[in-house]
């Protein structure tokens, strides 16, 4: 009897190690980014956006992710900054309001990090990206935090005067800490 239930037992301690995650905690997750202006470090927020992710810690590669982000919520630092990258040269949010990222591919890193492929898609230009991240799972809460290098020039992101990379740096780093139930 006594071998029975520690089989019992094992199974369901393996049952709670292989849970999956999906419920997607917005008000404790964040899209923050870095830009350089004139070499000079600009950070940033998106406020509003949905995500849609589905991970098992144990099986990470099965794991799937997408996101939209209301591209008219940014804090760039001030009502100035926030009213020029929302307009036609930056973001253009009339035409262009969100942006989105679909993985299509997740994939084992080592050393608990891992990669998410997938395509992204800002002012209707669709573009691969990677996005390297890692897993903590803490008190059923599982962080997923990641950064990534997107370059604003290939999506038409800072056009004509704002296309001058000596003003406004063509790489912009990407973070996300996203928390799941």
């Amino acid at each position: 009897m006594n071998k029975f239930i520690a089989a019992i037992l094992l199974l369901l301690s393996f049952g709670a190690a292989a849970a999956e995650y999906s419920k997607v905690q917005a008000d404790s997750s964040t899209i923050t980014f870095v830009s350089k202006q004139m070499s000079v470090p600009v950070e940033g927020a998106f406020k509003k956006f949905t995500a849609q992710v589905r991970i098992n810690p144990a099986k990470p590669e099965a794991g799937v992710a997408h996101m939209v982000i209301d591209l008219a919520s940014i804090d760039a630092g001030s009502m100035e900054a926030n009213d020029e990258v929302k307009g036609k040269s930056w973001f253009n949010v009339a035409e262009f309001p969100r942006a989105e990222f679909v993985s299509s591919a997740v994939k084992a890193l080592g050393a608990g990090k891992y990669e998410a492929a997938g395509k992204m898609t800002i002012k209707g230009k669709t573009m691969e990206v990677r996005a390297p991240f890692t897993l903590k799972e803490d008190k059923g809460v599982l962080a997923i935090d990641g950064a990534f290098v997107l370059k604003r020039l290939d999506f038409g992101i800072g056009s004509g005067l704002w296309s001058d990379t000596s003003v406004v740096a063509d790489e912009v780093q990407i973070k996300f800490h996203l928390l799941l139930k």
